[in-house]
C-alpha cells in the first residue's frame, strides 16, 4: 500500500513561484507544485498577507465594544470586532492593543490570547490571531484615518451568540 493509499497526507514540492499582483495590503502568487502521487504540476493560487489579530474588549459592566463599519467586500455595513493587520515587526498583541484603540476609542490593558488559526489555509498564508481583553475604558475618541471609518457600538454580552 503507497502513502496515499493509507489515508496520510502528503506534501507538495513546489517547483516555482511568481508574483502576480501586488494589491499594497496583499499580494497574490501563483505556485507551480508537483504532486506527491504522481508527480503532475499543478498551479495554486495564493494570497500572502501580514498575519491578522482581533480582540474582543469587554468592559467592567459587561458589554462587549464591537464597531460597525462599511465593508467593501460584503457591500455593507457589518458588526465586528475591533481587528486590524499586524505591522511589520509588531507583537500581535500590541496590534490588537492598538487596532481596540483605534477604531473604538477603548483602551485594553492586556490582551489575553485565545486562539491562533489559519483563517483559509486553501488560499491564504497567514495567521490570524484572537484575543480578548476585560475592564476596558472609554479613553479618546475613534481615531478614524483614510479610508477607514468606524461607529464602537457597545452590546451585552450576554446578547452575544
Amino acid at each position: 500500500m503507497s502513502e496515499s493509499d493509507s489515508g496520510r497526507a502528503l506534501d507538495w514540492h513546489e517547483v516555482a513561484r511568481e508574483q502576480i499582483a501586488d494589491c499594497r495590503i496583499f499580494s497574490v502568487e501563483r505556485s507551480t507544485a508537483a504532486s506527491p502521487v504522481d508527480g503532475q504540476p499543478h498551479t495554486f493560487h495564493r494570497i500572502q498577507s501580514p498575519d491578522w489579530a482581533q480582540i474582543l474588549p469587554i468592559t467592567p459592566d459587561g458589554h462587549a465594544v464591537l464597531v460597525r463599519q462599511f465593508r467593501h467586500g460584503a457591500q455593507r455595513v457589518t458588526l465586528e470586532i475591533p481587528a486590524g493587520l499586524v505591522d511589520p515587526g509588531e507583537d500581535p498583541a500590541q496590534a490588537a492593543l492598538r487596532e481596540c484603540l483605534e477604531e473604538t476609542g477603548y483602551r485594553a490593558r492586556t490582551a489575553e490570547l485565545l486562539a491562533v488559526v489559519n483563517p483559509n489555509p486553501a488560499l491564504f498564508a497567514n495567521r490570524l490571531y484572537a484575543y480578548y481583553a476585560t475592564n476596558v475604558e472609554p479613553e479618546r475618541a475613534v481615531q478614524n484615518i483614510g479610508s477607514e471609518q468606524t461607529e464602537p457600538v457597545l452590546v451585552p454580552v450576554a446578547d452575544l451568540p
